[in-house]
């Protein structure tokens, strides 16, 4: 077995660890950062999502790593392919004119980012998995990780460790106090909280995300999935009910519940009604009006349609896990015949056989994503847990934004849970503007690990404004400075959170490293 000793080991590459590893490392801090896929950065790469993002991203709605990643971004287009120029003279180039964010991109343009960030930095182990970590007490004395392709075992011994795996895998192996599901209203109040007890099983739907293509005039058929007329004919059983099958343009739109017509806005069926939703253009990662010769475009399919709600893989045995993992697969691939085969046309006809899958875009067979979005995890018992109280619009009760005296970040996003494991439907809440604060991120007992992407000290209902990209990243990249500024001065994560005096002097080292802790200039 091989062994380690570092300051920090980051078990998740995903964003927020991406985020770890870039401020940790900024402070000198040596740095191991597994991840068990072969691509770092998570929502932006592996699992190929578009980043959601705030209305103020592009000034200062984020930290300045984060805005700095989005530049890069831009730059490696400009640098690297043929766009048109218009294009390569817009200094708000959003590649795939997606309406999700003003920057949908590839991702495997993320990849060659993120790496361009963290080269020399750090030592990443990619295609590794933590099995097992040892504890004294309160403290986690080492991780034992294992390389998923070799079988290969190392234990890292690490001054702090950081969990920002996709679904908190090491909270339960690190014996840390953590729950998963939703909350019931009689434990934490909130207007929107399930009633009656604890729903370990009401978790939110995850995806497994597709890139398609559209080659008019081509002949792109899949073969037909194993369990497509499954899908074909699945009507989802919810309360209230759903619009009807899920493979169907027609779906319940999440803030009303209600019947939602949708569509795909092709230039050679371009959708004929206003009222008529185009999910083409919603997560669109290649737009063909930034290229001078003709250039198939290209989205990425996470709509209702392939959301996949029949199944919690979180603490399940094995067997039901990886059941639940290829039928996620078998529902996306089954999308995609669908609308080869049957889907109903703007101009009456059926089917686009020119819809082609983008392995290359995904860096996966099939153009599916290489791993599961998974929007919802294990969440640690931290000092303190955001509700809906903290950051619901309706239940402010005055025009100020609240203001946690703690705070080591910032976020704006409606409260947005999809529909759940068990048969809830969607959520969907406005919000304020709101902070992260530091006691969120602080386990009750254990001392040494902290939480880093959506597993922080949030609720069933408030991790659905939590839990998307600029957040996450925030979280991920305050708790890397926390950990430095710790060791620093030997100091506790708790006796920061705890102490107004010392927090101060955390909060000095935030805001010099451009981590912003409190909206200002909102109009």
């Amino acid at each position: 077995m091989n062994e380690y000793r570092v300051d920090l080991l980051i078990v998740g590459g995903g964003t927020g660890g991406c985020a770890v590893a870039l401020s940790s490392t900024a402070m000198g801090l040596s740095v191991i950062m597994t991840e068990e896929t072969d691509w770092i950065g998570g929502q932006l790469t592996s699992q190929a999502v578009p980043p959601d993002e705030n209305f103020a991203i592009e000034t200062h709605g984020s930290t300045g790593r984060y805005r700095e990643f989005r530049t890069l971004v831009r730059e490696y287009y400009k640098k690297n392919y043929p766009l048109n120029q218009a294009a390569l003279s817009d200094p708000f180039l959003n590649p795939g004119q997606g309406r999700v964010s003003k920057l949908c991109f590839e991702p495997r343009v993320g990849v060659a980012v993120l790496e361009k960030m963290l080269k020399n930095k750090l030592e990443i182990m990619l295609c590794t998995k933590a099995i097992k970590a040892e504890v004294h007490g309160d403290v986690v004395s080492n991780v034992t990780v294992k390389n998923l392709q070799t079988e290969e075992l190392s234990c890292i011994q690490a001054k702090y460790v950081i969990d920002a795996t996709e679904l908190g895998d090491l909270l339960p192996l690190a014996q840390v106090e953590h729950v998963s599901g939703a909350e019931s209203i009689d434990k934490t109040n909130e207007p929107h909280a399930v009633s009656g007890p604890d729903q370990i099983d009401n978790v939110q739907s995850f995806t497994w995300c597709l890139a398609a293509g559209y080659d008019h005039g081509g002949n792109h058929i899949i073969d037909k999935p194993e369990t497509y007329a499954f899908w074909r004919d699945f009507c989802p059983k919810m309360s209230p009910p759903w619009s009807g099958r899920q493979l169907d343009w027609t779906y319940s739109q999440p803030w009303t519940l209600q019947p939602k017509q949708g569509g795909i806005g092709l230039k050679q069926y371009p959708l004929t009604s206003p009222d008529v939703y185009d999910l083409w253009h919603y997560r669109r990662l290649i737009a063909s009006e930034h290229y001078d010769q003709p250039t198939d475009e290209v989205t990425l399919i996470n709509w209702p349609q392939n959301d996949y709600f029949n199944g919690n893989i979180i603490d399940k045995p094995e067997a039901e896990v990886q059941k639940h993992l290829n039928a996620a697969k078998e529902l996306s691939l089954s999308l995609l015949y669908w609308m080869q085969t049957e889907a109903p046309r703007p101009d009456g006809g059926t089917g686009y056989p020119g819809l082609y899958t983008r392995p290359d875009i995904t860096g996966n067979e099939n153009g599916l994503a290489k791993y599961p979005y998974f929007r919802e995890s294990r969440r640690i018992c931290a000092l303190f847990t955001v509700t809906e109280f903290d950051v619901s619009k309706e239940l402010q009760l005055n025009d100020k934004l609240p203001d946690f005296p703690g705070s080591v970040g910032i976020g704006s996003y409606a409260i947005d849970l999809h529909p759940s494991s068990n048969g809830h439907h969607y959520v969907d809440i406005r919000t304020v503007p709101f902070q992260i604060p530091l006691r969120c991120l602080i386990p009750v007992r254990i001392k040494n690990l902290l939480p880093g992407c959506k597993n922080i000290g949030t609720t069933h209902i408030t991790n659905g404004c939590y839990r998307l990209h600029p957040v996450e990243w925030n979280i991920g990249e305050s708790t890397g400075l926390l950990v430095a500024f710790c060791l620093q001065h030997n100091y506790s994560p708790r006796q920061v959170a705890e102490n107004s005096k010392i927090f101060e002097d955390l909060k000095q080292l935030l805001v010099k490293q451009n981590v912003l802790i409190k909206w200002e200039n909102i109009s």
